[in-house]
């Protein structure tokens, strides 16, 4: 008996997770309108790009990111571990404002590193945590 309620208990979840992935949820309705609340920026130096040609540039690149920094524009800065760049995270709208903002300082100008831009914003499924069931 026992392992029958067992059973019926997997099949009901299984339909359960089955239905709620093929009806729109909240949570799904609300995955298409993602709202963007910063851009993290992953600056890594380009190949064949000296140490010595970022250090050049590093006392002016660090003036004008702090600047940033005291403007609330960089919210959060890492150096990556592999000591070959730094991640951002910025406050902009998307990644075209980001890029308008990181296109300012020095290493960019110089065309000495690589930039990745990433949008984020809230993690859209702790909403089901304020669904009711």
């Amino acid at each position: 008996m026992k392992a029958f309620r067992h059973t019926l208990l997997a099949l009901t979840l299984t339909l359960t997770g089955l239905t709620s992935m093929t009806a729109p949820s909240l949570a799904q309705a609300q995955a298409t309108s993602t709202i963007t609340t910063g851009v993290m920026v992953i600056l890594t130096v380009k190949p064949g790009v000296t140490r010595e040609q970022v250090m050049a540039v590093m006392p002016d690149e660090i003036r004008q990111t702090v600047q940033l920094y005291l403007n609330g524009k960089v919210r959060e800065w890492y150096a990556k571990s592999d000591g070959r760049g730094v991640v951002f995270l910025l406050d902009a709208k998307d990644a075209a404002e980001a890029h308008a903002i990181m296109e300012g300082l020095p290493l960019a100008k110089q065309d000495l590193m690589d930039h990745d831009y990433i949008a984020v914003g809230p993690l859209l499924p702790l909403r089901l945590l304020l669904a009711k069931p």
